[in-house]
């Protein structure tokens, strides 16, 4: 940090107020890796902040560090509980911090978890926060991608079921994904990225053995567009042997079909580190890589190393165009 420079302003946004969002924002602010870094604001309520504050003798925060929209009476939150209340809480947390970035008072967003259940019975019928993202910014193209030091992959489906999948899956969809992870790699890397691309079938669908050739009809064609192109890819391998340790040694990121055959293996190996990012966006949101764990809730038992690691490389990526 060079002395006089204006540190960034993250928007960090609270997630269900029931779930482990406010404790992982109390423990940010209080972390003093990032007070060199960057400005971060908590979008909330402040009544939930204090109320968890006092149960688990956490700091509290200063006012200039939280952004009180007060949709909440503390009181009437009851941790782990899934509420259409908490679901419309969130909702607004981030539609806050979406007008926060497009009036550039924010330089990048960090999400707190949300309970999709919670969402929906707000009335907001949105898989997750990509798709509130990129309907917000009218994004042509996006995609989910989680990161970490040891492992990161891109999705190119993400949450739907899996009998949704192949149908999904085009040569252009998947060429896109790849696009926008390499240069999201390039810039996090400062290095031309290694890709692999996973097949959607067991063993890449053995020359057409298993599947309906989708490897043969839709992937490949996508893998060999990309190389036309300059980009450093291959597949589609067998996703069963593509993240042993070998491969991943000499890879930068995967491109995976559907939702868990990359979150399997990213979380397997990196669950507390690893950072969620919506790549194609006119600005930076990352997030954290897990849910709002109901289950430990208001308990001083959660970690903030994953929102921790967000708020790092929202700070490492808005400084890189």
């Amino acid at each position: 940090m060079i002395s006089g420079m204006k540190l960034p302003r993250i928007a960090v946004t609270m997630g269900d107020p029931a779930g482990i969002g406010p404790e992982l924002c109390l423990r940010l602010l209080a972390e003093k890796s990032l007070q060199s870094l960057c400005a971060p604001v908590v979008i909330g309520d402040a009544g939930v902040l204090a109320r968890v504050a006092e149960e688990l003798q956490l700091p509290l925060p200063r006012g200039g560090d939280v952004i009180d929209l007060a949709v909440m009476d503390a009181a009437t939150v009851t941790p782990g509980i899934v509420s259409s209340e908490c679901g419309e809480a969130a909702y607004r947390y981030i539609l806050h911090a979406i007008e926060l970035a497009q009036l550039g008072e924010v330089q990048a967003i960090a999400t707190g978890p949300i309970n999709k259940e919670a969402l929906h019975a707000a009335g907001y019928a949105y898989p997750g926060h990509t798709e509130i993202f990129a309907e917000r910014f009218a994004a042509v193209r996006s995609c989910m991608m989680l990161t970490s030091a040891e492992i990161t992959c891109s999705l190119v489906t993400v949450h739907v079921g899996y009998h949704e999948v192949p149908a999904l899956l085009t040569t252009a969809r998947i060429l896109e994904v790849i696009e926008l992870t390499a240069r999201a790699m390039h810039r996090l890397r400062g290095h031309a990225p290694r890709l692999i691309v996973c097949g959607l079938n067991p063993h890449a669908g053995e020359h057409g053995l298993f599947g309906n050739r989708e490897e043969e009809r839709i992937i490949a064609p996508a893998v060999l567009a990309a190389r036309e192109r300059g980009y450093e890819v291959v597949g589609p391998l067998p996703p069963d042997t593509a993240f042993l340790p070998a491969r991943r040694d000499e890879t930068d990121a995967y491109i995976c079909m559907y939702h868990d055959q990359g979150l399997i293996p990213l979380k397997a190996i990196a669950f507390d580190s690893a950072v969620n990012t919506t790549l194609g966006l006119p600005i930076v949101r990352t997030s954290v890589d897990h849910g709002t764990a109901f289950d430990i809730a208001w308990q001083g038992k959660a970690s903030a190393a994953s929102l921790v690691k967000a708020v790092e490389m929202a700070v490492q990526l808005s400084g890189n165009p």
